[in-house]
């Protein structure tokens, strides 16, 4: 069946919180930036933006399907990040700390479109995923992401988390809340809508 609801906010305040909670561990290749970051300076946090803009960026586009949007969505997601920057303690690199800012600040923008996610019998679902190849899709660069784009917002959000962003389904099944089942389906129609659009 067919399940739409108005999707709350991810709330990025456990992710942060749990990040300041750990002791430092990671040294990052530019600390000295991300130090004055944290002390307010202002050119230093140009300097972040530029290091890792272009990448968020791509994040952003897989995610939303829209590179307008995206822009948007990185502009949000980098006003957070320096608003909460203090909460940084390098328990792990910051690229990945910000990432999961953007693509959780990403998912709220689609959410806000309102998805609609499609529920199947749990193991329907699962056999439905387990017989499909995550990596059969040898396909150009260019022709995934183009197609990505015009997938539905469910489709792409999960697509994108998968295959694209590396999370697995029990970590995007959190992110999203719900459940791992639901995931797979996603994921496994994704690919069969990319390959019926790649193929026309």
């Amino acid at each position: 069946m067919n399940l739409t609801a108005s999707w709350p906010s991810i709330d990025l305040s456990p992710v942060l919180l749990r990040h300041a909670e750990a002791s430092p561990v990671y040294h990052n290749a530019r600390q000295d930036v991300i130090d004055a970051c944290q002390a307010g300076d202002r050119r230093a946090q140009y300097e972040l933006y530029k290091l890792y803009a272009k990448a968020m960026l791509n994040v952003c586009v897989r995610i939303t399907g829209n590179t307008a949007e995206a822009e948007d969505v990185l502009q949000e997601a980098f006003i957070t990040v320096f608003r909460k920057i203090n909460l940084y303690r390098g328990e792990s690199a910051f690229g990945a700390w910000l990432k999961r800012i953007v693509v959780n600040t990403a998912i709220n923008a689609v959410r806000r479109r309102r998805l609609v996610w499609e529920e199947m019998d749990e193991e329907a679902d699962v056999a439905e995923a387990e017989a499909t190849d995550p990596h059969e899709l040898d396909l150009q660069v260019a022709q995934v992401r183009q197609a990505v784009q015009q997938l539905p917002d469910g489709f792409r959000t999960v697509f994108s988390l998968y295959a694209l962003e590396g999370y697995d389904h029990q970590e995007i099944a959190e992110i999203l809340g719900v459940s791992v089942s639901t995931s797979k389906t996603q994921y496994n129609r994704a690919k069969k809508r990319l390959l019926s659009l790649i193929k026309k």
